[in-house]
């Protein structure tokens, strides 16, 4: 299973800070921010995640590193699919989309076929892990 910092929330912040400070973009590495808003508060929360290209698709996926519950980000967009995007230099607004049926599953063994840790993420719960297309708007 990945190894999560103890303290994941200062973790984030500094990558958060260091995304932003070098352009949008940390060269070798497929992170984005995605930004949601909060589904009992209303505020807005910034997480940095690893995303994927297939097809002119933009995916994000929803391991949580293996936990047994969807991520904090996945249930705000569940409930407000509005979110915001930083990648590859840009900040845009997109609607959030999770995959569904026969496409999730192709994307998913897609993504293991390149990211063999997610197949370690799944097998070790129940729930299905989401793959989530960020669609821009606009």
């Amino acid at each position: 299973m990945t190894q999560v910092p103890a303290d994941l929330k200062e973790a984030n912040r500094k990558l958060i800070a260091e995304f932003r400070d070098a352009g949008r973009r940390l060269s070798g590495r497929p992170l984005l921010l995605l930004t949601t808003k909060g589904r009992r508060s209303g505020e807005p929360y910034t997480t940095p995640m690893m995303y994927v290209r297939l097809d002119d698709r933009l995916l994000v996926i929803a391991s949580a590193a293996g936990a047994p519950k969807h991520p904090d980000w996945y249930r705000n967009l569940e409930a407000e699919p509005a979110v915001t995007v930083e990648v590859d230099g840009e900040e845009y607004a997109a609607a959030a989309s999770p995959t569904t049926g026969a496409d999730r599953d192709a994307l998913f063994g897609r993504i293991v076929e390149q990211y063999a840790f997610f197949a370690e993420h799944q097998a070790g719960i129940e729930r299905t892990i989401p793959v989530v297309e960020l669609l821009r708007r606009g």
